[in-house]
Order: structure tokens, then C-alpha cells, then sequence
């Protein structure tokens, strides 16, 4: 299921054109399409924004509610007034939407929407605003809306770190800070012991043996092995539920198999594939802040492999993990 979001709707006019025929696109057209998309809260301002004085009223409505983006659409083209109002109070992404001409008929041009759309662009940019995309058509760009619940998904984010980056794998190293700035994204650490010494009981770990019995071949496995396994799996579940964790980055290797007494790869795909949490291998915090960012557009078990062998004759890849 996708990352629910609040998005505000907006439409921009001026009275030299047609913006009664603008209106209506937006009242019937637009927002009866918005609204059939799945886990999206729509705060529509439903009159036009023709004056400064609206597209104040529209914004101090857009902060009150908290949305998370807003869409200015260029019902006909506007002045640039608009635009700077709306961004200086509400502060989210934006999306330029452009709709496209109606048929000319040889008179006034109708809409001049595109030309709207251009100016609100030219005067952001100018005003070194970089959060806004656009879009022209009758259809609102739902890659835009995927991003929102990106961003959404990990600026609420917490990842605990468990041990430390595989050795000698630097690459995986990042600063907290700058991430936490860019993103929203918040580190805790912990050590491996905490895993390790994680207290279950007996039921919690019969659980799991049964999860794995329906789901694996056992048969190459001794009872440790097997015990092994459902016991870190009920561990890695209820370390991340109690610590509120949105994933976990975990030192996978070598102290697993020398300390615990087995790899956790079984373990954690697992509890990723039925409890759906996100685990990444490695120490690997930005890639459990892809797989997060995965699950925000809509990905039911996002999961890391390496991707090893091509064959381009017979089609096919090889990828484990």
C-alpha cells in the first residue's frame, strides 16, 4: 500500500479569459479525476485564485490543514503575484499544471494556460526556488505524487544501526547529519549484542519455526540451524516493534555467523516478506532508505541482492544474497 499523503489543489485565472469555462474543468474534470486516486486526502480551494487576496486565503487554508505539496494549476494564465503568495507562505514541492488549450476558433485565445505555467516556472526559478515540477495535460503527474510520499516516508524515518558497516566496506558510510538535514531521516545505533541477547519466549520462536517450514526446503538443516533462525527472526521483529524502528541496517557479517552461530539472511526474509519491514544487509543505511523509499510508492517486499551474472543468449540474471 502506498504512503498516504495530504496534497493541496489550487487553480490560478485571470478574467480577460475564459475562466468560467477554467472553472468548470476544475470543478468537474479535474477534481472528480484527483479524487479517484488511492491514498491521497485532497484539500481542493474550490473558487478561482484570481486576486492576491484569494491566493492568501488559499494559503493560510493550505498551512492550517498541513499538506505536504501543492498543486497550482493554471486554469488560464494569471498574473505572477499568485505564485510568490502561495509559495512564500505555504513552503512544500509544488507542481505546475498546465492544461491544454481548447479548440480555437479563431477569436480570443481561451485559456492560455501553457503561457501561465511558464511564468509561475520562470519567476520560481528566478526566485531560486528548486522543490517544483510541472506538468501539461489533463492528467496531474502521479511520478510527482510518488515523490511526495518519498519524502513524506523518510522524513519520518528512524533506522537503526546495528553494529557497523560490513568490513572494509566504506562506501556505505554516511554523514547522519547531512542525511538528516536532506532527508528527515533520524539514526539510532546499537551494538549486535543487543540483538544477540534480545529476549523471546518459546512460543514466539515456534512461531517462526512454523512460518519456516511453510515456506523452505529444512530438510538440509540440523535442529540447530533451524532453531537458530526462527530465534532471529522473532528477535529482529520484536527489537524493531518495541524500538519503533522504521528499518533496520545491520552488520550482517562476520559476527552473525561466528557469534550467533548462523547467517541472518533466512532471518531477515523472513520477517520482510511476512511482518513487511524493511532490512538492509551490511550496514547499508542509504540502501534501507531506497528500500523505504520503495515501500512508500507502493512495493509490497522490498528486498537487496546482488546482481552477479548476465546470460544475454539464454535471458537470464543471476542475483543472491
Amino acid at each position: 500500500m502506498k504512503e498516504h499523503v495530504k496534497l493541496g489543489v489550487v487553480c490560478l485565472a485571470r478574467k480577460t479569459f475564459d475562466y468560467e469555462t477554467a472553472l468548470s474543468i476544475y470543478r468537474s474534470k479535474i477534481q472528480s479525476k484527483l479524487k479517484k486516486i488511492d491514498n491521497v486526502e485532497w484539500i481542493f480551494w474550490d473558487d478561482l485564485v484570481i486576486e492576491v487576496s484569494d491566493a492568501k486565503q488559499a494559503s493560510s487554508t493550505m498551512v492550517a490543514e498541513q499538506i505536504e505539496g501543492l498543486v497550482v494549476i493554471s486554469g488560464t494564465f494569471h498574473l505572477g503575484h499568485l505564485i510568490l503568495e502561495l509559495n512564500n507562505t505555504v513552503r512544500k514541492p509544488l507542481l505546475l499544471w498546465g492544461l491544454y488549450e481548447l479548440p480555437y476558433n479563431g477569436g480570443k485565445i481561451r485559456l492560455n494556460s501553457v503561457c501561465g505555467l511558464n511564468l509561475n516556472s520562470s519567476i520560481l526559478y528566478k526566485a531560486g526556488v528548486r522543490d517544483y515540477s510541472y506538468v501539461i495535460g489533463d492528467d496531474i503527474d502521479n511520478d510527482w505524487i510518488d515523490a511526495i510520499r518519498i519524502i513524506k516516508a523518510l522524513k519520518n524515518a528512524k533506522i537503526g544501526l546495528v553494529g557497523f558497516h560490513a568490513k572494509g566496506f566504506f562506501n556505505l558510510d554516511v554523514e547522519e547529519l547531512v542525511l538528516n538535514k536532506e532527508t528527515g531521516i533520524t539514526i539510532a545505533h546499537y551494538e549486535l549484542d543487543h540483538i544477540f541477547e534480545y529476549k523471546i519466549n518459546e512460543e514466539q520462536k515456534k512461531k517462526r519455526l512454523e512460518q519456516m517450514e511453510d515456506i523452505f526446503d529444512l530438510s538440509m538443516l540440523n535442529d540447530f540451524q533451524r532453531n537458530k533462525v526462527a530465534e532471529l527472526a522473532a528477535k529482529l521483529n520484536n527489537f524493531m516493534e518495541e524500538n519503533e524502528l522504521s528499518a533496520l541496517a545491520i552488520r550482517c557479517w562476520p559476527e552473525h555467523a561466528q557469534r550467533f552461530g548462523i547467517s541472518p539472511c533466512a532471518s531477515m526474509s523472513i520477517v520482510q516478506a511476512l511482518d513487511h519491514k524493511i532490512i538492509a544487509c551490511e550496514g547499508d543505511i542509504l540502501a534501507a532508505a531506497s528500500m523505504l523509499a520503495h515501500k512508500a510508492i507502493g512495493a509490497e517486499t522490498p528486498f537487496l541482492a546482488d546482481f552477479s551474472q548476465v546470460d544475454f543468449q539464454k535471458e537470464f540474471a543471476l542475483l543472491w544474497h
